[in-house]
């Protein structure tokens, strides 16, 4: 009784046109939409995809990002940095033996005995034209390799730039020493070719482009003083050009104040202690030449003493 009673129901709605014509339209209906159904379906994935794309951008695989949040999140902790070592940390570290081997080859360089002589040959009083085309040259110069290495490794081609980030806590330990460990071998490698190409050997003339004082016009402390004084200056300029704070966004003109601050670095210090703030520049030509002497110290250790006090400088007064 029951089945039969089924089975009818069943027939009649198998031979109900109206109840046909519906299930037709429902069916119709959703094959239509498989497109458009398949079509959100992919933007979903693909927005999901792009998303989680991002995050790894940001987060993940571009260093530079990484350290951007870290400054706007003002997260900064110290760190050993094992974590660091990485392709992309041992890309930058290239990037700064380069740059520091054309701060020797191209800004010591500029300081070339033959310039010298062929100025004050009968006319002694232009030799300060002589130092104003070496602060010109180490001023633009700077700016240019610092562009150049911004997007890459921060363009810092000098340690104490390199100490003073490490002290600020934004960048580990590791990633402290394995910057100046590459400033040192690629200012080295310039000097060496400069050394080379310059013909350096053969002179008959002093050469020049190193860095010392005259004892019997200033004394060793007062050289001290002025290099920790002109590098203090200098990281002040460099933390002022890459806090996010004052909404600076990367552009060739963080490059071109760092330059300026360094052109005018130059014209000051020049006619003291021959202006190194920086200890690849106050030490590896010395060396390369055969110039070095008690006073290389000086100019090793005054730069990263300078860099360090401007951190804490720059944190309680200017920021």
């Amino acid at each position: 009784m029951t089945s039969s009673s089924s089975s009818r129901s069943s027939s009649e709605k198998d031979h109900n046109p109206d109840m046909v014509l519906e299930n037709k339209e429902a069916e119709n209906r959703y094959y239509e939409n498989q497109d458009r159904y398949r079509e959100e379906d992919q933007d979903q994935e693909k927005g999901s995809y792009r998303s989680q794309e991002s995050v790894e951008v940001v987060e993940v695989s571009n260093f530079r990002e990484k350290e951007k949040v870290k400054r706007e999140k003002s997260i900064y902790s110290w760190s050993f940095g094992r974590s660091d070592i990485s392709k992309h940390l041992a890309k930058a570290c290239i990037a700064e033996g380069i740059g520091c081997f054309f701060l020797i080859l191209l800004c010591v360089g500029s300081a070339n005995s033959r310039i010298l002589v062929q100025l004050t040959t009968g006319v002694t009083h232009l030799q300060a034209l002589y130092w104003i085309g070496i602060s010109i040259s180490f001023g633009i110069g700077c700016a240019g390799i610092i562009h150049i290495l911004s997007e890459t490794s921060g363009g810092h081609i000098n340690p104490a730039v390199t100490l003073a980030l490490f002290v600020d806590r934004r960048i580990s330990f590791i990633h402290c020493l394995f910057y100046i460990i590459a400033q040192f071998l690629g200012g080295f490698l310039g000097a060496g070719i400069l050394y080379g190409v310059g013909n350096h050997g053969n002179l008959t003339t002093d050469i020049y482009g190193g860095n010392s004082f005259n004892a019997d016009e200033i004394n060793f402390l007062q050289a001290f003083f002025i290099e920790l004084f002109g590098t203090m200056f200098l990281v002040l300029v460099v933390f002022s050009t890459i806090d996010v704070r004052r909404g600076h966004d990367p552009s060739f003109l963080q490059p071109l104040a760092i330059g300026f601050a360094i052109l005018v670095l130059h014209i000051w210090m020049i006619p003291y202690t021959n202006c190194a703030i920086n200890p690849v520049r106050g030490s590896v030509w010395n060396i390369v030449i055969g110039n070095a002497d008690e006073q290389i110290f000086i100019f090793l250790l005054a730069p990263l003493c300078g860099g360090a006090v401007a951190v804490p400088l720059y944190n309680l007064v200017f920021k």
